[in-house]
């Protein structure tokens, strides 16, 4: 018997579909809030979550994040009486399996769940135990394109014994991706060592890679485990492999050679069996032009290589990660912040996030502490986020050609709230007023 979700804040209506849906023999729970959406989706599995577009508090789209992010396997069908394409393509793009438009035929519903049901049998079939695949604790997933493909190379390469080199810019998550390749190889039971070559003082490094004995310089007043031996049958993650001195860069050449360590005043070498990743947020390969970094290095390191995708390129991961990121704030901070105001959204969507999901990650966590509501709002955002924009011409007025365009769009955003609409558009309510008045939008006396 599945098991499904009814969200609506229209009681009546809930307890109507209820009962038909009890008639053909589903199990059926109702929820009026988000509040009891996040208890219940995080109590126990819905196989499906009927939810309504337009929720107090919350929008739909946000639901639909939440949802997946508790319960990925969760089929999630749209209902509203707003209903258009872009909406439609939206949901879907979120995460929804399908919308349907309100009033509806009880034949067009069940035929629907029918179908979301069937869809989530034949994805069990062809994925077996997605909830328990260890890149999926440690890597974030998103709906894009490129994560998508992202996901596909670190499952290619993880069981391989190839070594791998990530490039990314900072905050991308390049060590996370290293984490979950090394989580789905045979190694994944022997140790993850990562290390940050930038951080590591030049008279340092070879005790750091490679052990030192007692006394072998001043200082040492104990023998010490490399990171080479500590991650032996295991993986090394060497993270900023450009920060890397030429000198070291041989040492390192002729350990990934020989497979043996030799600690500092040592004369006893040590065999070692290790797989390394080595990621970058530079160009390696121009390093290697400019002659300072090993061609024979770049090219031991570079067996496989895999492309991290900047935050901007991913835009309809935006909203999931920030999810994610609320729901680690909230375990943390003990707090309960259930989403994000609309205009928010759209701040988050239209910035460029040079800092990626680090940044994003700050900001989230920051945001979290300060709201005092349900949802975080325009006042815990950073106001460098919203001053830059990566298409700051989308919301500025330039002239009636495109104002009026300009103006509907934002209105539609923000859910016609004219105070967040303002803020936006980066004019006062008093302009704003006149424009509206100006182009004839008709738009609700309600705030």
């Amino acid at each position: 018997m599945a098991n499904i979700l009814i969200v609506d804040d229209d009681v009546t209506f809930c307890l109507m579909l209820k009962e038909l849906l009890r008639k053909h023999h589903y199990q059926v729970s109702t929820a009026f809030s988000p509040e009891d959406v996040k208890r219940l989706v995080h109590q126990e599995f819905y196989d499906i979550v009927l939810t309504d577009l337009r929720m107090p508090n919350v929008s739909g789209m946000d639901l639909i994040v939440m949802i997946k992010f508790e319960s990925p396997e969760t089929q999630i069908i749209m209902m509203t009486g707003y209903a258009n394409i872009s909406t439609a393509i939206q949901s879907i793009k979120h995460g929804a399996f399908n919308y349907i438009p309100k009033p509806f035929q009880p034949e067009e519903l069940l035929n629907m769940i029918q179908e979301a049901l069937i869809d989530a049998s034949k994805k069990q079939l062809t994925v077996k135990n997605t909830t328990n695949d260890p890149a999926q604790n440690i890597f974030m997933d998103g709906v894009s394109k490129v994560s998508i493909r992202l996901k596909e190379l670190i499952k290619l390469v993880a069981p391989t014994t190839l070594s791998v080199l990530i490039n990314g810019e900072s905050g991308t998550g390049k060590e996370n991706i290293a984490r979950s390749i090394h989580n789905l190889s045979m190694r994944s039971d022997h140790p993850f060592v990562a290390v940050d070559c930038g951080a590591i003082p030049n008279e340092l490094v070879a005790s750091e890679f490679f052990g030192h004995v007692k006394g072998s310089f001043t200082g040492a007043i104990a023998d010490k485990i490399g990171h080479f031996e500590a991650a032996n049958d295991g993986t090394l993650f060497l993270d900023e492999i450009g920060n890397l001195s030429y000198n070291t860069q041989i040492q390192l050449l002729r350990t990934l050679q020989e497979h043996k360590i030799k600690p500092v005043g040592s004369t006893r070498e040590i065999p070692v069996n290790v797989r390394i990743i080595a990621a970058t947020n530079e160009n390696l390969q121009l390093a290697q032009k400019q002659g300072n970094f090993r061609d024979d290095l770049y090219h031991r390191l570079n067996e496989f290589q895999i492309e991290v995708p900047s935050l901007h390129e991913r835009d309809e991961d935006i909203l999931l990660f920030a999810l994610h990121f609320l729901n680690q704030a909230n375990t943390d901070l003990n707090k309960s912040v259930l989403g994000f105001e609309p205009d928010v959204e759209a701040v988050f969507m239209n910035y460029n996030w040079p800092g990626n999901l680090r940044e994003m990650k700050n900001v989230v966590k920051r945001a979290t502490l300060l709201a005092s509501g349900k949802q975080i709002s325009m006042n815990e955002i950073p106001s460098a986020i919203y001053n830059k924009q990566k298409n700051d011409d989308q919301f500025r007025l330039f002239n009636d050609k495109n104002e009026d365009q300009l103006i509907r769009s934002v209105m539609e955003t923000v859910g016609n709230n004219k105070s967040k609409a303002a803020r936006i558009l980066k004019i006062d309510r008093k302009t704003l007023y006149n424009k509206l008045k100006l182009y004839k939008i008709d738009i609700p006396e309600k705030e």
